[in-house]
C-alpha cells in the first residue's frame, strides 16, 4: 500500500467535494449563458472617459493628414479607422454629437476618446474636462 504525505493532496473528500460542486455549479450557468440580445446597446458601442483638446494643437497635421481645427466635430480614436463617423454621448448630460475620426489617441491612460473643442462644447463637457460617454459607430 501506498502511502501519501501529509498535505501532498491525495483524494478530497467527500465532504468537500459535495460542497465545491454546489458553489461552482451555479457560476457554471452562468458563463455558459449568452449574453442578452435585447440590451438596448448596439453590439459595437462601447463606453469609457472622453477628454478634449483645443488650440494647443490648432494647425498641426493629424494622422489623416488633415490640419486639426478645434472648432470642427472630431475625435480621436485608438483602433477606429480613420474618416469614420462615431456618435459620441455624454452619459452625465444626454447630449450627444456625430465626430469624425480623424487622429489617434488618447494617450492619456484609461481614456476612450480625445475629441476636439468644438465636439466638447457640443457635449456641454468643457468645464469638467473629463466625463463619461457611450461611443457608437455609425454606418455611412
Amino acid at each position: 500500500m501506498q502511502t501519501v504525505p501529509l498535505g501532498a493532496g491525495g483524494a478530497i473528500p467527500r465532504l468537500f467535494l459535495s460542497r465545491a460542486v454546489t458553489i461552482a455549479a451555479p457560476l457554471l450557468f452562468f458563463a455558459v449563458m449568452p449574453a442578452r440580445a435585447d440590451s438596448g446597446l448596439p453590439e459595437s458601442a462601447t463606453t469609457g472617459h472622453a477628454s478634449w483638446y483645443g488650440e494647443e494643437f490648432a494647425r498641426r497635421p493629424t494622422a489623416n493628414g488633415e490640419r486639426f481645427d478645434p472648432e470642427k466635430l472630431t475625435g480621436a480614436h485608438r483602433t477606429l479607422p480613420l474618416g469614420s463617423k462615431v456618435r459620441v454621448t455624454n452619459l452625465v448630460n444626454g447630449r450627444s454629437v456625430l465626430v469624425t475620426i480623424t487622429d489617434r489617441g488618447p494617450y492619456a491612460r484609461r481614456r476612450a476618446i480625445d475629441l476636439s473643442y468644438g465636439a466638447a462644447r457640443a457635449l456641454g463637457m468643457i468645464r469638467r474636462g473629463v466625463t463619461r460617454v457611450r461611443i457608437e459607430p455609425v454606418e455611412s
